[in-house]
């Protein structure tokens, strides 16, 4: 038997490329060429007699044949043009790892041929060595070596370069993945199959030894390192590894020529890079040589084409200056900066007043020495009007919660600014997934100035619901609460519209219970953020009944007899203002709440048996420019200032608070229990107090979405009538997670992770010879820093880190107030967000000072966070 064909691709390089670029040449090859049986050198003709097919293969004999094109009686050359077109055929299947032609048999002018290919195998098992086993699950899975691949040699050294390419990625540059395969045990099977390793040797992480500059004059190799992402090992940095990751040291030299560009040498570039092993270890050495060039100066900058602002109006929003070191980024960033959209540059500036179509290209128009000169040359176009504003995507929300929150409106002036505050206040309903909130413009006519707007929205879970358990105040705590964001009041008694509940107005209506053995708590409160449907008035009313028994620590039993209860109503207003800005908003509230104490005592006043009344007045002003996404904003800031205050009652009741400080003393030396409880309850008939409250919240990018907040929270409790004194509830008290937990006589808890709960008070103290306890503060202050970083933003659960540095302190009068000496704490912590469950999360903060009354650092402390943010 004659073997005729022995390896294709010789024959392809041999035969078919070489016939065919001869052809070309010479201009032979037309159609009806290309339809002929040409011959190969010595080639003779023959008439087919039979064919058949042989080897390793599942696929019948017919099938192939007829995929040849073969039939008996053909005539053709053998070797020829059509026996190579066959092959090839064959070959672009990429279903065989072999194929051959041979003559078996030729007698009268026929040929008797034999097609033998070899089928590509397919796997039946895969191994992986060489990793930790919970790693091995994901080379399959990322890899697609799934049971029933074919197994080509493209596929094999496919897989092998992109393992190693993925374990290079993580600073294993000398990976190594072997790919071996072995034939399978399957004996009744008819079809190839091989059994798959994979031997992966990631070798060790190549870390930076030195990383070194040549040509750099202005700039030291420790300026430049210190921009680079790529880092040298050094023993005081222990935050940023020194692995050596191919990106990011593509990163770092990009990073370089951007930093010289800011400073004005705009021709600078890096000549070269080498980089190569350090004796006897594994780490690198890497070496960048860099040209600086020369620095250039801003030359005189004119303004072109501009009728509706003056030059001295975009001077001064351009904020370059001749004689400037030239600064190509920001020179960008003042014409229009890509990465703010709210920025102050000159396309916002004839954006947000309506020039859509406006253009400003700056560009060069001399260069002598080391200053250039530039044009701004602006096309205003036409005055822009919206046309249609349309919503699509709110299939719960109903039409007129979207629209009353749009800040643009059909007819209008176009303003990107006005979209920009739109997608904002959007994104803070709450109603739909802040990530994916998209203006879509359309139908944008310059010609005659008008656009259509369509804001895309995607609907996400809105209610939650509260169910939790735990340990506290000496027993076990249960909690029940239901909270509905998007509720619709006005069809509470319409059948036909709960699904499961009345929704789509935009109300917000919270129930929540709370009970333990020493206490239970009852709220129900109600928002309309628009009263009336045509104004942003919010308003907001909430009831709430509290009632609290003595309880025992020792022997863990609550007194029923013996309890302090607190009824509440609350009803409040607030307003969204246009001056100074869009992001103020006023607030009022009057509240009014009746203690009641039956033969309970909690220390700082001593009527066991009584009542207290407490009308107040909140008035407060907020501003938030927070971005959309209100669990996670990427920047903005919020501000809050509020003064809570009841009427001067000690100033027209006509009673000599100063007399009767005086008499209680008295008492209290005799010993005259009853008439002390007669004048504490005298005292604190009607509540009287001022209470100030002021914090501020920063939002900053660092890089990418990691994020830094900073907090500043103070707070004030203060008399009219020092004689009269500041009543016992209202006050602060610090620490712990924030949670009200058993707590419920009026105080207001602060969070101060790495500490127990209210822990951080002033001291136990004696005054004229009478004892007081911890009973809160009237004064704090504290300070966070927080650096966050999302893992998911996705509407179904937003998941983001941090850690934190926190300080605070509590004092019981202006003459010991200190602001900076701390309390102080730091960790790390995790948030969740659920549509249905709110925000949960957990803290680990270790305090670094002890507790007023103990000594040494208090050490590590555990947080649950459920249904509030730090």
């Amino acid at each position: 038997m004659e073997k005729l064909v022995n390896n294709y691709k010789t024959l392809r390089l041999n035969y078919t490329l070489i016939l065919g670029l001869f052809l070309s040449i010479f201009g032979i090859m037309s159609k009806s060429s290309q339809a002929q049986d040409l011959p190969i050198s010595n080639a003779k003709k023959y008439e087919l007699a039979e064919i058949k097919v042989t080897g390793s293969t599942s696929y019948n004999e017919s099938t192939v044949i007829a995929f040849t094109g073969l039939k008996v009686g053909d005539e053709l050359y053998i070797p020829g043009d059509k026996l190579s077109k066959v092959l090839k055929k064959l070959w672009d299947l990429g279903l065989f790892s072999d194929i051959n032609f041979y003559i078996t048999k030729i007698e009268d002018g026929k040929a008797h041929l034999e097609l033998e290919i070899v089928e590509v195998p397919k796997l039946e098992n895969v191994k992986v060595r060489g990793i930790k086993e919970r790693k091995r699950k994901d080379i399959i899975k990322d890899f697609d070596v799934e049971k029933g691949t074919k197994l080509t040699d493209n596929f094999k050294i496919k897989l092998k370069n992109n393992i190693e390419k993925k374990y290079r990625e993580k600073g294993f540059l000398n990976a190594n993945a072997d790919i071996i395969t072995s034939e399978s045990n399957d004996s009744l099977s008819q079809e190839n199959k091989v059994n798959l390793l994979i031997n992966i040797d990631k070798g060790e992480k190549v870390k930076v030894a030195e990383f070194n500059f040549s040509g750099n004059e202005k700039f030291s190799d420790r300026k430049l390192r210190g921009i680079a992402t790529t880092k040298q090992k050094n023993f005081f940095r222990f935050w940023k590894r020194s692995k050596f990751l191919e990106d990011e040291y593509k990163t770092s030299k990009e990073d370089i020529i951007k930093f010289y560009k800011e400073k004005g040498y705009r021709d600078a570039r890096v000549v070269s890079d080498t980089m190569y092993s350090q004796d006897g270890t594994d780490d690198v050495i890497v070496n960048v040589d860099l040209n600086e060039g020369d620095r250039y100066y801003f030359g005189k900058i004119k303004f072109l084409g501009n009728s509706i602002y003056t030059d001295q109006q975009l001077n001064q929003i351009l904020g370059i200056r001749e004689g400037d070191p030239y600064n190509g980024t920001i020179l960008q960033n003042k014409i229009a900066n890509k990465e703010k959209p709210d920025a102050q540059d000159i396309t916002n500036l004839y954006q947000n007043n309506g020039y859509l179509f406006s253009n400003i290209t700056p560009v060069e128009t001399k260069i002598y020495n080391d200053t250039i000169d530039f044009e701004i040359r602006i096309h205003e176009g036409k005055l822009a009007y919206f046309n249609n504003i349309t919503v699509v995507g709110n299939n719960k929300t109903n039409d007129h919660v979207i629209y009353r929150n749009l800040r643009t409106r059909p007819g209008q002036v176009y303003s990107k600014q006005d979209v920009v505050n739109t997608v904002r206040e959007l994104g803070q309903l709450g109603f739909f997934n802040p990530e994916n909130l998209n203006p879509e413009f359309q139908n944008v006519d310059p010609q005659s100035g008008t656009l259509d707007l369509e804001y895309v929205v995607e609907e996400q879970g809105s209610s939650q619901i509260e169910l939790q358990g735990g340990y506290g105040g000496g027993g076990f705590i249960g909690t029940l609460g239901l909270k509905f964001n998007n509720f619709s009041i006005r069809n509470i008694f319409n059948k036909d519209a709960y699904k499961p509940i009345p929704m789509g107005d935009g109300q917000s209506l919270s129930l929540r219970a709370q009970a333990s053995i020493s206490f239970q708590n009852y709220s129900l409160s109600f928002v309309e953020p628009w009263l009336g449907g045509k104004r942003p008035v919010q308003l907001s009313v909430s009831l709430s009944h509290t009632i609290q028994y003595l309880y025992n620590p020792i022997t863990r039993d609550a007194d029923s007899d013996r309890s302090f209860s607190i009824t509440g109503i609350n009803v409040g207003f607030a307003k969204r203002l246009r001056e100074p800005d869009q992001y103020f908003t006023i607030s009022s509230a009057i509240g009014y709440q009746h203690f009641s104490m039956n033969n309970y005592n909690i220390g700082l006043f001593r009527f066991p048996d009584g009542t207290s009344e407490n009308f107040t007045i909140t008035l407060g002003i907020n501003r938030d420019n927070t971005f959309k996404n209100p669990i996670f904003p990427l920047g903005g800031s919020k501000f809050d200032f509020s003064v809570k205050f009841t009427p001067p009652y000690s100033a027209f009741n006509n009673v000599d608070y100063s007399e009767l400080k005086k008499e209680r003393a008295t008492a209290i030396e005799n010993g005259n229990d009853k008439r002390v409880s007669q004048i504490d309850q005298e005292r604190f008939n009607w509540l009287e107090f001022y209470k100030v409250k002021f914090s501020a919240d920063w939002y900053n990018k660092i890089v990418g979405d990691l994020v830094l907040r900073t907090k500043f929270e103070f707070g004030f409790l203060g008399a009219y009538n020092n004689d009269r004194g500041i009543p016992p509830f209202e006050r602060f008290f610090l620490g712990g997670d924030g949670l009200a937990g058993y707590a419920l006589d009026g105080r207001e808890i602060v969070s101060l992770r790495g500490y127990p709960n209210q822990s951080v008070v002033p001291k136990s103290r004696t005054v004229n010879g009478e004892e007081t306890f911890n009973d809160g503060a009237t004064i704090y202050n504290k300070y966070t820093m927080e650096l966050r970083y999302p893992i998911t933003l996705k509407p179904t659960a937003s998941i983001y880190a941090l850690t934190f540095l926190e300080g605070g302190a509590t004092y019981d009068n202006f003459k010991n107030f200190s602001p900076f000496e701390l309390t102080r704490s730091a960790g790390a912590g995790l948030r969740i967000f659920m549509p249905a469950f709110g925000l949960l999360g957990i803290d680990f903060g270790y305090g670094f000072d002890p507790v007023p009354g103990t000594s040494g650092a208090n050490g590590w402390e555990t947080h649950f966070i459920i249904g509030q943010q730090f």
